[in-house]
């Protein structure tokens, strides 16, 4: 049995997708960017900003199932500039216990959704 997630504290997805899909007590959380809720204005003024951000769309999905970072497994970032790459671990590593972090993938792309420069989804249990 699958549920969908939805949390209107996170942008709607901006395709035909989920936000989230819990299934077995796993979360699957789709691509997040730095949509801000409220506004549906992309957050970019700098790439830390940026993954700020998206950081937060992702804590607010998780919130949503009684989940918060301690519960991810496994995340993949996507970058449009691999030189983008310290900024964003350290804003990215500052929502983690250091002493649990998940497992994780970075790539760098050709170009992302509403053109961000991040963007990052979760697998948590």
């Amino acid at each position: 049995m699958k549920e969908i997630v939805y949390t209107k504290n996170a942008p709607d997805p901006v395709g035909p997708y989920s936000q989230a899909i819990l299934t077995n007590n796993t979360l699957f959380i789709s691509g997040q960017v730095a949509l801000d809720p409220n506004t549906g204005n992309m957050i970019n003024s700098s790439i830390e900003e940026e993954t700020i951000q998206v950081m937060n769309n992702l804590k607010a999905i998780l919130n949503k199932v009684g989940f918060d970072f301690s519960n991810v497994i496994k995340s993949t970032i996507y970058l449009s500039d691999m030189d983008n790459f310290s900024k964003v671990n350290e804003v990215y590593g500052s929502f983690f216990n250091k002493d649990y972090v998940p497992s994780r993938v970075t790539v760098e792309v050709s170009r992302l959704p509403k053109d961000a420069n991040v963007e990052i989804d979760m697998i948590a249990s």
